[in-house]
């Protein structure tokens, strides 16, 4: 197989993965959203995620035995973190808060996660470029104008909340590419939603959560079923293979796209209203993520040339 060959297969399962997380996790706000109507939030989200990881970790003995969690002990630790930032405060405290909000305007707010990362790059010094900085900027202006029309639709603390959550995924994201992590990306999205599941259910006992099954409804139970099944298994997998294999500015981009998707699942399913403010939005988001997208495949086709003349 020829370095070319090799290049684009990387590159076909790096745009299969995103096309995942995209429309997956653009659904998922969806599904927490019916889910929370009888589940507790910090409790069903514990479920979700115990029951995901005890699916994959049956997987992977399955097919591979234990080599996929062969690992040391810094590298548990490091997934477990990013599973409690990621799951536990991040997922877990959006969940909380779609209990009293739409779930379009939660992830409108969940897509300041690429402002934040920059941030965090800023801050050990690695510097994204500017048309880079400028596509998170132009996202982040469609992700304003679409926010604008969403007053009186939750308070400010669930805004709070939900901003909070966003901070946690950004940490959890950008400290998964510095710190000792499973080389196999299917061992950590197992720890990860494992250490995140025990994490809600040990906040969810805290706050005296209750998980009465009689309670739960079948549109409840079908949401969570497809919360594990599309949104864990599938989609969080296919991230956390990201974080590994892609540059983190463009995988930051599912956060422009995702509430598109959540936008018309709302208009679509629970009938939200849609307005023109919601289009130009909308718009605008995309046109973030194409300079975004764009400007980091020349910075890869740029240092791969370079290295190319070096190794000449």
């Amino acid at each position: 197989m020829t370095p070319n060959t090799t290049d684009r297969r990387t590159t076909l399962l790096i745009w299969g993965a995103l096309v995942i997380v995209y429309v997956v996790w653009g659904s998922t706000y969806l599904g927490i959203r019916i889910a929370v109507e009888t589940l507790p939030a910090l409790m069903g989200g514990a479920l979700r995620f115990l029951i995901a990881a005890a699916v994959l970790a049956v997987i992977q003995l399955i097919r591979k035995g234990w080599a996929p969690f062969r690992m040391t002990g810094r590298q548990f630790l490091g997934a477990a973190l990013v599973g409690l930032l990621l799951l536990t405060t991040g997922n877990g405290l959006l969940s909380v808060a779609e209990k009293h909000m739409p779930s379009g305007l939660a992830a409108l707010l969940i897509a300041s996660v690429p402002l934040c990362l920059v941030v965090m790059r800023l801050v050990v010094r690695d510097r994204p470029q500017v048309l880079t900085l400028a596509g998170v900027l132009v996202g982040f202006c469609g992700v304003a104008a679409l926010s604008l029309g969403s007053g009186g639709q939750a308070s400010p603390g669930d805004i709070a909340v939900v901003l909070i959550a966003a901070v946690s995924w950004s940490l959890g994201s950008f400290l998964s590419a510095r710190i000792p992590m499973p080389s196999n990306s299917f061992a950590a999205s197992t720890i990860e939603m494992l250490a995140g599941g025990a994490g809600l259910v040990v906040i969810g006992l805290a706050t005296h959560e209750r998980l009465d099954l009689a309670a739960v409804s079948t549109r409840s139970w079908v949401a969570l079923a497809y919360l594990v099944v599309f949104g864990s298994l599938v989609a969080f997998t296919a991230y956390s293979w990201l974080l590994g294999n892609a540059p983190i500015s463009l995988v930051s981009t599912y956060a422009y796209v995702n509430p598109v998707v959540a936008v018309l699942l709302g208009v679509l399913i629970l009938d939200e209203e849609v307005t023109t403010r919601m289009i130009i939005g909308g718009l605008v988001i995309v046109a973030g993520v194409i300079l975004v997208v764009s400007t980091e495949r020349r910075r890869k086709a740029s240092l791969s040339e370079v290295a190319s003349h070096e190794m000449a």
